[in-house]
């Protein structure tokens, strides 16, 4: 493994070992200025005016990064990131929060640079394999950062903030200095001539109309990835009776498995099988798990269910693999931006459809929402092969 990957997969875990810090304090620092019945209201309206601006810039930035480089992208965005923390450690008022949350949401692009970075500096045939490393590394800083965060909150909610403000300042100034721009000299020469730049300015101009299908089943399977970050907690708590400490463990457990199976498994799979087959294998045993969820009486039968569910999350992996490498070197920016404004899209959607469904269904079946998301798998795995039977050999995207 390069030095270059090392230091993408560093820079991913800690850029996630600060989200996750914040998590467990931010409404306790919301409290501070808003009564207890307007507190998840604000904290909704926080999390919905990051994902709105993420949805807005992720694809400009992913754009610019292909004008002009990953690196100046990269530290822009850390540049960011260290002004939202250090508004909210110093936070005096409530107008101060939003207005971090949204420099945050407007330069947050350190994940989409990290994977254009991570499809420029390896080959094609093992991108899946390394997109894999990027989910894998994300997610310990996920379990990581949530853990420091609840210890420093201890010491007051200011504190994750502050400690955030400072390890991303730190990330800032490393990645200035360590940092190789990863994007060949060719690619930003080529996006710098007029007709790229035309093309830029459409959001999928650089993209072609035959992997529209994979794009409307990346935000498909991201949206029905909605369904147990919205009601986990809620269901275990209703149908088992689970209390805070079990909900949490069951969570570190699908955080453990997730990172396996994203980090090692997809890209022996799709190195096997390919790309195609490992997304119809994660969506398949995906759906296995929504299924297990939606009928299961068992505390025991969680553990598969909970496999299931991590297993699915292969299929990110293998399809930002196979869309990554059926573009051009000069697109890869775009296309990953484009593919966090999606992500976020699902942000703003999911919970609150999900949330209302299941707030409805719950007095009749609180299994409704599991067996809809089989059902959305079952719809696009028949799609997915009746597409697959009449599409023409290999694709390719151009920039322009």
């Amino acid at each position: 493994m390069n030095k270059s990957i090392i230091i993408i997969l560093l820079i991913t875990v800690l850029d996630a070992i600060g989200i996750g810090l914040i998590m467990p304090v931010l409404p306790t620092l919301l409290n501070e200025f808003v009564s207890e019945n307007s507190l998840a209201t604000h904290y909704g309206v926080l999390l919905a005016l990051y994902a709105t601006m993420q949805v807005i810039f992720a694809p400009i930035l992913g754009r610019l990064s292909d004008k002009y480089g990953r690196k100046p992208i990269l530290l822009f965005s850390l540049l960011g990131a260290a002004l939202d923390y250090l508004l909210m450690a110093f936070s005096t008022t409530l107008w101060m929060l939003y207005i971090g949350r949204i420099i945050a949401g407007i330069t947050g692009a350190t994940g989409a640079v990290c994977a254009s970075s991570m499809s420029d500096v390896t080959p094609a045939k093992n991108r899946t394999r390394y997109f894999g490393f990027l989910g894998g590394a994300f997610g310990v800083g996920l379990i990581i950062g949530p853990m420091l965060g609840g210890i420093l909150g201890d010491i007051s909610a200011h504190t994750p903030f502050i400690f955030a403000a400072i390890s991303h300042s730190i990330l800032l100034i490393l990645s200035l200095l360590f940092f190789r721009e990863t994007q060949k000299r060719a690619a930003i020469v080529a996006n710098s001539t007029p007709q790229n730049q035309t093309a830029s300015n459409s959001v999928t101009g650089f993209i072609k109309k035959s992997l529209y299908f994979w794009l409307a089943a990346y935000f498909i399977i991201q949206l029905i990835g909605q369904i147990p970050a919205t009601i986990w907690v809620l269901f275990t708590q209703y149908r088992f009776d689970w209390n805070t400490t079990s909900v949490g463990m069951s969570l570190a457990v699908l955080g453990v498995l997730h990172i396996f199976f994203q980090a090692v498994v997809a890209g022996k799979l799709a190195q096997k099988w390919g790309e195609k087959t490992t997304i119809m294998i994660s969506m398949s045993i995906d759906m296995m798990g929504c299924l297990l969820l939606a009928w299961i009486g068992q505390v025991w039968v969680i553990l598969p269910a909970l496999i299931c569910l991590a297993a699915g999350g292969m299929g990110q992996p293998a399809l930002q693999g196979y869309l990554s490498k059926s573009v051009d070197d000069n697109a890869q920016g775009k296309l990953q931006g484009t593919l966090v404004s999606l992500t976020n899209i699902t942000g703003i959607i999911g919970p609150l459809l999900f949330a209302f469904i299941y707030s409805y269904s719950i007095a009749y079946w609180d299994g409704l929402l599991w067996l809809m998301g089989a059902i959305f798998y079952a719809m696009l795995l028949i799609t997915a092969y009746f597409h697959q039977r009449k599409a023409t050999p290999e694709t390719v995207i151009s920039a322009s």
